[in-house]
């Protein structure tokens, strides 16, 4: 099955906003068997807009739009889609009372504007947006194609496609279909070598199974979809090439399902009842921000201390001011000092500690940019590492971040 997304605004072309929308859209609907066909920009023009929407029509079963549905002059998508589906503006006190509900929540006030948007085509089926206040407008023509105009903002249509507009989709189009998912994080193996090793599984997969790489530097997920009948066996299909698809990779598992480097690491703190903490110095708190983004890490995580200056290093961590003057902040010695430090100073049980260069300056040819020691201290002892990342400053300390969790759950594995 075809889908084409149509993202609307002059913010998108002219680089002031980045859709992030057709994407989010096209990744979540892949997964249940829909293949995007083509993503059109448009701006905030009614022939633009309708030339877009003409030629998706005439090729997709489902077309996707993204903004344009706003309560201002320049939101005029609203008013071309009731042109183009036929059928007058009616009020729709359902939506009404879904902004105010928004508004009360928010603790905002409800001026005319905004109330205005209860106003939709008459043609149209209205999915209550219950995360803002522009109503998601469900078109049908008669040859069975829909067109589904959804909010820009990434929030709201991030939200809702995966709350409610995915599930009606499935029932409108597939509604007895099975569509499964599997998932591996896997780590230590670039995704070439992976994929030369997993050749021959994947040629040996059912027509119905698809094999899918995800990587993220230092992480790739891999994911096994499948796509049927309720009833027909698809289901068991592929738990039964899931298993496989786990023992090919064995050595490489570092997590059975869906998670980031920081769901893995406070997965496997938990599992063994320890806590955690970290000392960061090039990371400037990036990984307590990675923890901390996982509802429910305060069971595992106590905290972090970002000793960015050696005096910080030296007077809140305990590392030995001997230690930096003789093998310099960004060194095994120090950052060993650094974990261990944290961790008495903490009273847990790990800890990750990373010093290094994110640049742009700072380097030398000794320790040129992107040069980072991280060590992981665990009730085994403490081992630390160097890398040298390549990139900017921020893919730096992201790729430091990812590494220093994932070190920390392998070293508990």
């Amino acid at each position: 099955m075809q889908l084409s997304i149509i993202v609307i605004g002059d913010e998108i072309l002219i680089g002031q906003v980045t859709d992030t929308n057709s994407g989010f859209i096209s990744r979540t609907l892949g997964q249940r068997g829909w293949e995007t066909r083509r993503v059109i920009t448009v701006s905030d023009n009614a022939a633009e807009i309708r030339a877009a929407i003409e030629l998706c029509m005439s090729d997709s079963r489902l077309v996707i739009t993204t903004g344009g549905l706003g309560p201002t002059k320049d939101d005029i998508t609203k008013p071309l889609l009731c042109e183009i589906f036929g059928g007058p503006m009616v009020f729709d006190e359902d939506v009404t009372e879904n902004i105010r509900e928004v508004f009360a929540l928010r603790g905002l006030k409800l001026n005319p504007l905004t109330e205005a948007q209860a106003m939709v085509p008459k043609s149209c089926r209205v999915i209550q947006n219950r995360l803002g206040t522009a109503p998601i407008m469900w078109f049908e023509r008669s040859d069975g194609r829909v067109l589904i105009a959804m909010p820009g903002v990434p929030f709201e249509t991030e939200g809702m496609l995966t709350r409610s507009v995915v599930h009606e989709i499935d029932d409108h189009f597939n509604p007895k279909s099975y569509i499964g998912h599997e998932n591996l994080m896997i780590s230590g193996i670039t995704e070439s070598a992976l994929a030369q090793r997993l050749d021959d599984f994947e040629k040996n997969l059912p027509p119905n199974l698809h094999l899918a790489y995800l990587p993220t530097p230092g992480l790739i997920r891999l994911r096994l979809d499948a796509v049927g009948r309720e009833g027909d066996g698809t289901a068991e299909t592929l738990k039964l090439y899931y298993d496989r698809l786990c023992e090919e990779t064995a050595p490489y598992i570092i997590y059975k399902g869906d998670a980031t480097a920081a769901e893995i690491a406070i997965d496997a703190v938990r599992r063994r009842s320890y806590h955690l903490a970290s000392a960061e110095s090039c990371t400037g708190g990036n990984i307590a921000h990675s923890i901390t983004a996982v509802s429910g890490c305060s069971d595992v995580y106590l905290g972090t201390v970002v000793s960015y200056a050696n005096e910080i290093k030296s007077g809140v961590l305990g590392v030995d001011a001997k230690l930096i003057e003789r093998h310099g902040a960004v060194s095994r010695e120090v950052v060993t000092a650094m974990a261990e430090g944290v961790a008495k100073l903490m009273g847990v049980e790990c800890a990750v500690a990373t010093s290094g260069i994110a640049g742009p300056g700072g380097g030398s040819d000794e320790k040129p940019v992107g040069t980072v020691w991280t060590a992981v201290t665990t009730p085994t002892g403490t081992e630390a590492f160097v890398n040298r990342y390549p990139g900017n400053r921020s893919r730096v300390i992201d790729r430091a971040t990812t590494e220093a969790l994932l070190a920390l759950a392998k070293a508990l594995r």
